[in-house]
């Protein structure tokens, strides 16, 4: 697997290039901003995007995905819950990025479903909390799991936004991340990566 991983934006938001070694086929996860950066990477990689992947709608994961759709031509994806945040955000969110873009996904994606990336099979598992439409993306092949503002190393995501459920997201955690094997690296949206076993014994919010 091909991964790296990009700080974007003013609040550093993990931008993560996934690509399949086999077939330098990639995705974009939560092009946060910088887009000229990311499109850098992409070419240094030499991958061709297959998908741009949101993990959820909120502005500091998405203000580059309409440029980099434009300059790849690779879809967007993002959970049927948030779909309608792209072109119609919260009154909140507007107050933080008032002159974020508004556009449409290509495709809306539910717990469950698998996008295929070259040799590579990414999941798609609906963690909400956070935000309503919060999805993580399992690579079970290599390990790791890409859970945006849901799970971080000894933490999780604040609840206080939009559409943030303070005891939806532990339970979300519990259920639909505790149970991967251990091993599996966990790569938040912000913030230094962990593993799965180390948030079921070192995680003081969230106990398995």
């Amino acid at each position: 697997m091909i991964l790296k991983t990009l700080a974007v934006g003013t609040l550093a938001t993990n931008c993560y290039i996934l690509g399949c070694e086999e077939t330098h086929r990639g995705m974009v996860i939560d092009p946060g901003d910088d887009a000229e950066a990311i499109a850098a990477s992409l070419d240094a990689l030499g991958l061709t995007v297959e998908w741009i992947a949101l993990t959820h709608a909120h502005f500091d994961h998405i203000l580059a995905a309409p440029a980099l759709r434009e300059r790849t031509g690779a879809p967007v994806a993002v959970h049927a819950a948030e779909a309608a945040w792209l072109t119609d955000p919260p009154a909140l969110l507007r107050v933080y990025a008032p002159d974020a873009p508004a556009f449409t996904a290509d495709r809306t994606l539910a717990d469950g479903d698998r996008l295929e990336v070259g040799t590579l099979t990414v999941e798609v598992l609906h963690t909400p909390g956070h935000s309503p439409g919060g999805i993580s993306l399992h690579v079970a092949s290599e390990g790791a799991l890409f859970c945006g503002d849901a799970l971080f190393r000894e933490g999780m995501g604040r609840t206080d936004l939009p559409g943030g459920e303070a005891d939806t997201l532990p339970r979300s955690i519990r259920e639909r991340l505790y149970g991967l094997p251990e091993e599996t690296v966990v790569y938040p949206g912000h913030g230094p990566q962990t593993t799965i076993g180390h948030e079921r014994s070192r995680n003081p919010w969230v106990r398995p």
